[in-house]
């Protein structure tokens, strides 16, 4: 058990989301007198943010819950532009600021579940990097801030140095990055009194450069970091990871259903630590749904999605999902409530290509994979086993509720409508 004197590293210890602290003792102090100013960073690389990112979400959430201080969601219209390199094996694809800006708007959003935002002591802030790296003078920044780092350490840094190693190519531009994020820092706590970087572990290095900036820069306070840890799954599998891709926070990219499944196909030996992580039910309630054993464990993968799925989509569109999933299992009904993929009409009437369609519905990435699951067994139209991989679906495929259901396995499913 945690032995902090602050409510925040408590929860945070107790819950798992610990990996490195800077100084747990001087961050504890100031949690427990409500005087942390901390700050998680986001790029902007797509529209919308993905489960990876919802421990440092998370983080800040806590932080203000637990009342230790205020929380600044930085969105990164200015360091995307560059990539950051860590964890990264090869160059991020680099983005028009047209793309990066659009992308910004469309992450903001995730935010309102998880924080207050207003103008008091404690409430979110969010802010975007763009506003002070944009306009900076080449000259004048490398005067002043770039004579603070040494190339020797940078290389030892692993976001440069396993780079390095596997001989993959670093730009020039990439290898600032950690300049960037550094200033971040700094201008975060000379603007707002920020004393408080978090993020995932891959970004400690990056945290301590930063922290050693504002010491060399002569702030007047003492800068703090603090990690969580890079999560996968029981078996190995990195978290957040699907056969058809990440799994994203904004409903545009991943219906509220889909999410609710991610969750409920949990595997057993990581129901009670994502309860911890990914829900705010108490810890008694976790101990409780943790003990679970046999067939009951699919009960505590209920709560666990659709605690989840209320965080990131509110709870009715959690308790429609789950609704959804007992019509459409226990019941094995056609539930209304599955995602929906439109499909012409008039293709239909011609005949679709069985294959296609599959791959159009999200079920799989290729035709290729299409063919491997029919082989073994793992596609259905209409509860149908499909058979022939030339198969065509047409308008006599149509049910008496006007769609076509094409099923992935037993727990994946999509509806197409003719329109």
């Amino acid at each position: 058990m945690a032995n902090f004197q602050s409510e925040f590293l408590n929860i945070l210890t107790e819950r798992g989301f610990v990996h490195q602290c800077s100084d747990a003792e001087g961050l504890d102090a100031l949690a427990r007198d409500g005087k942390l100013v901390a700050y998680v960073g986001y790029d902007c690389t797509a529209p919308s943010l993905h489960i990876g990112h919802l421990l440092s979400i998370m983080m800040l959430h806590w932080l203000q819950r637990s009342g230790a201080g205020k929380p600044l969601a930085l969105m990164g219209g200015g360091t995307t532009r560059i990539g950051d390199p860590s964890g990264k094996d090869e160059t991020r694809v680099m983005r028009s600021v047209e793309e990066i800006e659009a992308n910004k708007e469309s992450i903001k959003t995730v935010f309102g579940r998880f924080l207050t935002f207003g103008e008091g002591g404690t409430d979110a802030v969010m802010l975007d990097n763009a506003d002070w790296l944009a306009g900076l003078n080449y000259i004048a920044f490398l005067r002043d801030v770039g004579r603070h780092f040494s190339v020797n350490r940078m290389l030892t840094m692993d976001s440069a140095k396993l780079r390095l190693e596997r001989e993959q190519e670093l730009s020039f531009i990439e290898f600032n990055y950690m300049l960037l994020q550094a200033y971040d820092f700094v201008e975060l706590a000379r603007r707002l009194g920020c004393n408080l970087q978090m993020g995932g572990s891959d970004q400690w290095g990056n945290i301590v450069t930063g922290i050693d900036l504002g010491r060399r820069m002569g702030l007047p306070h003492q800068l703090y970091g603090l990690t969580c840890p890079l999560l996968t799954t029981a078996s190995g599998a990195k978290m957040g990871k699907t056969a058809s891709g990440a799994v994203w926070l904004n409903e545009a990219q991943l219906s509220a259903y889909d999410y609710w499944q991610y969750w409920r196909n949990t595997e057993d030996a990581d129901v009670a630590r994502f309860l911890k992580l990914f829900t705010t039910l108490p810890l008694e309630e976790v101990a409780k749904l943790a003990a679970l054993g046999g067939a009951e464990i699919n009960e505590a993968k209920k709560v666990l999605a659709t605690e989840a799925t209320a965080l990131v989509h509110g709870r009715d569109k959690a308790e429609a999902a789950a609704e959804t999933a007992r019509t459409t299992f226990e019941q094995g009904g056609l539930a209304a409530g599955l995602p929906t993929v439109e499909i012409s009409r008039a293709d239909l009437d011609a005949g679709s290509g069985l294959l296609s369609c599959f791959v159009e519905a999200g079920l799989v990435a290729s035709t290729s994979e299409a063919r491997r699951q029919i082989k073994g067994g793992g596609l259905r139209v209409n509860d149908q086993v499909v058979a022939d991989e030339k198969a065509r679906l047409s308008a006599g495929d149509v049910t008496a509720d006007g769609v076509i259901k094409l099923s992935l396995g037993k727990k994946k499913h999509v509806l197409l409508k003719p329109v």
